[in-house]
């Protein structure tokens, strides 16, 4: 298998815990005979400090000639006084419309070793396992028009606006993946909008029903967003792909961190478009960055999304999730997950984690691979 992967870095602990994805793609690499090249480019602050723009041309040019891009973090307070269009979120924002994908897949699951590092009851998120499907390319992200009026005429006032927008054909196509992944999980679409209120939600609603009509096996239910975000708190069992509009999917997925007990859980993958994009959900943390603090899990497992949408090697990319738990389960632990001097609890740094889930990957594919010659 020949992967090309692009590796975007990015700010604060993104190059850290990029690091350990890397890491974990190479060996799959290496064990399993595969050849995998990585080409490295700049994106967000450090692309700034070092281009004058948070996305240089050279970095999306040399991505769309990629297979797969893999991304760290962007965002650092230091460029908060630039206008919204020069920050290092607007190079996100940028590459993600020019890559093309409209179907964020964000996995949330409770993993049993990090019950206690859950401010919800164990009962409550036990067996927990929700994967978001958020629609990334319209509403009020990319929503026309928009602006932010700073001088108004005399006597008027100062003022912004975003608009939420959505075509039908936006909806039917980020809707047909939920059903696609549901129909492959426990057959289940929860879809989730504010129609009682917004014409936008009414339309999404209804193209979900319609899509619906095709998918007999998958069973769907419509939840508004506010009653939504009640629900992952105190039923998250009830729930298995969640499918969302964009904003809605941004604040609800990242609600459902607590599910796993911490936001340095959580990978995803946006999927749909010219180059699959794959990132860990939680944000460059600049307080913390260079200190070894970071938990490298989420991009990690980012780098199994890799291996199962954008390689089709769904062995391997079981093979990661399986050596998470193992490293897990023998009670390693970065700061984020760890809950005080408990019994079994290790405390690990970044790199530390990344060399722990390495070494379980690599015991788990010489098992399999003596199980096929045998």
């Amino acid at each position: 298998m020949r992967l090309k992967i692009a590796v975007l870095a990015g700010d604060g602990i993104g190059p850290e815990v990029t690091q350990q994805a890397t890491n974990i793609l190479r060996a799959v690499a290496e064990l399993g005979g595969h050849d995998f090249t990585f080409v490295p480019g700049l994106i967000g602050g450090i692309a700034i400090t070092e281009t004058g723009s948070p996305l240089p041309t050279a970095t999306l040019d040399a991505a769309l000639e990629c297979d797969a891009v893999l991304l760290g973090a962007v965002g650092d307070n230091k460029f908060n006084a630039l206008p919204p269009d020069k920050r290092p979120e607007a190079g996100l924002l940028q590459i993600r419309q020019a890559l093309g994908g409209f179907a964020n897949l964000r996995p949330s699951i409770a993993y049993a070793a990090l019950a206690e590092s859950s401010p919800l009851r164990p009962e409550v998120i036990k067996d927990a396992d929700i994967l978001f499907v958020r629609e990334l390319l319209g509403g009020l992200y990319f929503g026309a028009p928009r602006w932010w009026n700073k001088e108004p005429a005399v006597g008027e006032q100062e003022e912004a606006i975003n608009t939420m927008r959505y075509t039908k054909a936006e909806v039917v196509r980020v809707a047909r993946i939920a059903f696609e992944l549901a129909g492959k999980r426990r057959g289940k679409v929860t879809s989730v909008d504010k129609a009682n209120v917004l014409e936008v939600s009414q339309l999404w609603r209804a193209t979900v029903s319609e899509v619906a009509k095709d998918y007999p096996n998958v069973t769907l239910e419509h939840q508004l967003v506010d009653s939504m975000a009640m629900h992952i708190m105190n039923i998250p069992r009830n729930f298995d792909v969640v499918l969302t509009e964009n904003l809605f999917g941004d604040i609800l997925s990242d609600e459902a961190g607590v599910i796993t007990g911490s936001l340095g859980m959580l990978p995803s993958a946006t999927i749909g478009g010219a180059v699959n994009l794959y990132e860990p959900v939680h944000g460059s943390a600049p307080d913390i960055a260079g200190t070894g603090k970071a938990n490298p899990l989420g991009a990690i497992l980012t780098a199994a999304m890799v291996l199962r949408h954008s390689a089709n090697l769904e062995q391997d990319a079981k093979a990661v999730e399986q050596a998470v738990h193992k490293v897990l389960n023998a009670g390693y632990r970065t700061a984020d997950i760890a809950r005080g001097q408990q019994p079994g609890q290790t405390p690990v740094s970044t790199q530390e984690m990344g060399k722990l889930v390495h070494q379980a990957l690599a015991e788990s594919i010489d098992r399999r691979q003596a199980m096929h010659a045998v």
